[in-house]
């Protein structure tokens, strides 16, 4: 299974889900590794092309000044499924991005997936597919302490 299957997104609906990603971020305080990856995951969804360091430093500098979009403006802008699960997988592996979900994080993530009517299952569903995708390239680790240092700090 591919962990950010193919989803036709557009532009209005790139823009909407960068804004809701920062105001997750914003809940604790947004760090430059956060921003990276909203300013990211908006290049590709956007254009398709997430290797133009450029814009993707025009992107971070953008995103330093945009507004939160709250769950229930949201969730009108994203209509199916598979872009609302794709939000909270973004959501997550943006919350997970320093290491931690702070509560504040979770209970914004929660509060979104409400909106987006996304269940409690398939939110924990859609977080351990995070975990898994960020404990993947640790599998090949010799030194299976740290790798398991790791995978208890993520909660697998």
């Amino acid at each position: 299974m591919e962990f950010f299957p193919e989803i036709d997104v557009g532009a209005l609906q790139a823009e909407a889900i960068a804004r809701g990603l920062y105001t997750i971020a914003a809940v604790d305080g947004v760090h430059e590794r956060e921003l990276a990856l909203i300013a990211e995951f908006h290049n590709a969804a956007a254009s398709g092309d997430v290797g133009d360091s450029s814009s993707l430093a025009a992107s971070v500098a953008s995103f330093a000044r945009i507004t939160p979009l709250e769950p229930e403006a949201l969730a009108p802008l994203l209509d199916g499924a598979p872009l609302r699960e794709l939000f909270i997988k973004a959501a997550f592996l943006l919350a997970w991005a320093d290491g931690n979900v702070s509560s504040a994080e979770r209970t914004k993530i929660g509060a979104f997936a409400k909106a987006l009517s996304v269940s409690n299952d398939a939110q924990a569903k859609l977080e351990a597919q995070v975990k898994d995708y960020l404990l993947r390239p640790l599998a090949h680790l010799a030194n299976v302490e740290a790798a398991s240092a790791v995978a208890k700090k993520l909660g697998a």
